[in-house]
């Protein structure tokens, strides 16, 4: 299956709403309740899609170091769970516990979080401001499973460096390319 870019959604929208599942912790999180004021990282993503596992230890390094400096990361997966047994909220809570994840993993069970994000592929970043406001969209960063370059989260890291810092983001955001999300069969 060909991978698929981002829709890359102009800057300045504002973060849709929502409240999902959180397999591991057995509880609903919302966005109110887990956006910070400095900035908010929305990643969608899944357990079995080839490009997140090769960036996901990145991912996670990424997390664990912005987090401290107060960017809230937010991991969504709206894939297909029968479809996709590997994308289930028991096959998501365990991974997230393998892997220590130092951000809740969320389930879009609905996919409606997805489609108002304007969501297409997994991984699919957003970075929203202390308004909640778009600022960074696209790519973690030039590595692909494909190619011979490691996952160092460049772009994103980037981005946020600049949000943090007050300085102008970059404009040069490039979109993620990955899985299609697997929707539902209507």
């Amino acid at each position: 299956m060909p991978a698929v870019e981002s829709a890359m959604i102009p800057l300045g929208t504002v973060a849709p709403d929502f409240r999902l599942y959180d397999p591991r912790q057995n509880a609903w999180r919302s966005l109110d309740e887990l956006a910070s004021p400095k900035g908010t990282v929305i990643v969608f993503m899944c357990n079995h899609c080839p490009y997140v596992k090769h960036i996901l230890p990145a991912l996670l390094d990424c997390a664990r170091e912005y987090i401290p400096k107060g960017i809230a990361f937010i991991g969504i997966n709206p894939n297909d769970p029968i479809a996709y047994p590997d994308d289930s909220p028991d096959a998501m809570a365990r991974i997230a516990r393998e892997l220590d994840f130092p951000f809740p993993y969320l389930f879009d069970e609905t996919q409606q979080v997805a489609r108002s994000y304007s969501a297409t592929c997994t991984p699919d970043f957003f970075v929203f401001d202390g308004e909640r406001k778009l600022v960074y969209r696209g790519q973690f960063d030039s590595s692909r499973p494909s190619n011979d370059i490691p996952p160092t989260g460049a772009d994103l890291r980037r981005a946020l460096d600049a949000l943090l810092s007050g300085q102008p983001l970059p404009t040069d955001q490039r979109p993620s390319i990955g899985c299609s999300i697997k929707w539902r069969q209507q």
